[in-house]
């Protein structure tokens, strides 16, 4: 399998563009796998100079209804005119972020909406085929996050606490590998990490995702005693972590003293054979 990050908030190769979002492209022995967007056109740009043909990408996945991770489904949908999307039904609705003041909308932007008759809505965990399991049917609450609590929804009443049921996270199993894949972890990554292992019957061999530890509303990580907990419960299992976009470079550097090579920043321009 290879694993290649096209859109991250920091840039590697020289030619690469960053933008505050996330784009994961997947080759696995059956598929050609775009997991999420970014917020922008620039995915698609990096897509092209890392050699990574956009038009042969057969099934794509919406992680979940923030702009950051779906701000180019309107330029996915106008370059590649077959692939389905996998989206789950709740992040059509609208979202927003009262971080700064007067709430905001961080939802999937207007044109992306516009492809709706791409969308293959979800209701809860989907097995796709024998590769692809997407799931959001996380229920565990250890470690929430601060950052968290600015982000909303709209409600029968006016907007309400996010409850992040448009989230979904993706399991790929190919070629005896194991490999879980999120978008911002709001659920918390802990949490997500356990809900697949019950799923798989095991931990994933490898992790890639937005760790969501840093409020980019106040430009402070979590507290570090939660950090290092969240630290603690990922050194216990044997997989292979690879993290970066609302992870934090903060909250990183404490994640990384306690599981050395264990953990990986994944930036815009890197590939991964696994």
């Amino acid at each position: 399998m290879k694993i290649a990050v096209l859109l991250e908030n920091t840039a590697c190769p020289e030619g690469i563009k960053a933008a505050h979002g996330l784009s994961l492209y997947l080759e696995t022995p059956g598929h050609k796998l775009l997991f999420d967007m970014g917020p922008n056109a620039a995915f698609a740009e990096n897509a092209q100079a890392m050699g990574v043909d956009l038009e042969r990408v057969d099934i794509a996945f919406l992680s979940h209804g923030h702009y950051d991770h779906a701000g180019g489904l309107d330029l996915f949908c106008r370059r590649n005119s077959a692939a389905g999307i996998y989206v789950q039904a709740a992040a059509l609705a609208p979202c927003w972020s009262a971080g700064k003041g007067e709430p905001r909308y961080i939802g999937v932007p207007r044109s992306g909406l516009a492809h709706r008759d791409r969308f293959i809505l979800c209701r809860g965990d989907r097995r796709i085929d024998g590769e692809l399991l997407l799931f959001s049917s996380v229920t565990g609450e250890a470690f929430p996050t601060a950052a968290n609590r600015t982000l909303l929804m709209e409600g029968p009443e006016g907007l309400v606490p996010d409850t992040f049921a448009h989230e979904q996270d993706l399991l790929v199993t190919a070629e005896g590998k194991a490999v879980l894949i999120a978008g911002c972890a709001h659920r918390g990554i802990v949490n997500i990490l356990r809900r697949c292992e019950e799923l798989l019957g095991r931990s994933p061999d490898y992790l890639f995702a937005g760790f969501h530890l840093h409020d980019p509303a106040t430009g402070r990580p979590e507290p570090e005693a939660l950090l290092r907990a969240v630290a603690e419960e990922l050194a216990a299992r044997p997989t292979r972590y690879f993290t970066g976009h609302c992870t934090g470079e903060a909250a990183y550097g404490v994640l990384k003293e306690r599981l050395g090579d264990q953990l990986s920043h994944m930036g815009g321009g890197m590939t991964f054979a696994l």
